[in-house]
């Protein structure tokens, strides 16, 4: 008789994501990106980091002052970081699986990659412009998201 108590799909990609997002260096957010095609394989996943090249000891980790001295303007977020690492054409009708809801620039990211659905885990910045815009940009798109509804079971990884 088989396991009952297997991972389910979002599961299983979902924890991809977050176990993705262990890689950021960002001290104050950590966020993890998993792109799986239609046949349930893995595209390619991303997290939330400085460029390649740019040295993660240099660049500023700040969230307030001067934007020049701030993460916002240099960090590439994981949904794009995906995309990014995918490196090729071939992610139409894909779905990402993202540990944050996607801010306008990467729902421009997903919609121009033709994916197709994004499942999110948290959506803490729900009444912010950027994420209104890109709920705005998925819905005229018919990209479709919705909320990880899995059963959040603790998974432990010994190294």
């Amino acid at each position: 008789m088989k396991r009952e108590d297997y991972l389910s799909w979002d599961e299983y990609f979902m924890g991809v994501a977050l176990l993705s997002a262990q890689r950021s260096k960002d001290p104050g957010t950590q966020v993890g990106a998993c792109i799986v095609g239609q046949d349930n394989k893995i595209l390619s996943m991303g997290y939330n980091g400085m460029p390649i090249g740019c040295s993660d000891d240099c660049m500023p980790w700040d969230r307030d002052g001067d934007p020049l001295n701030t993460k916002y303007l240099y960090v590439c977020h994981a949904e794009l970081n995906a995309i990014l690492n995918h490196g090729r054409s071939g992610l139409e009708g894909a779905k990402v699986y993202t540990t944050l809801f996607p801010c306008n620039e990467c729902a421009k990211a997903i919609i121009q990659s033709g994916i197709k659905e994004v499942i999110y885990l948290q959506d803490k910045y729900a009444d912010t412009d950027s994420v209104i815009a890109s709920k705005k940009m998925f819905d005229m798109t018919g990209v479709a998201y919705r909320l990880f509804d899995g059963d959040h079971k603790d998974i432990t990884l010994k190294l």
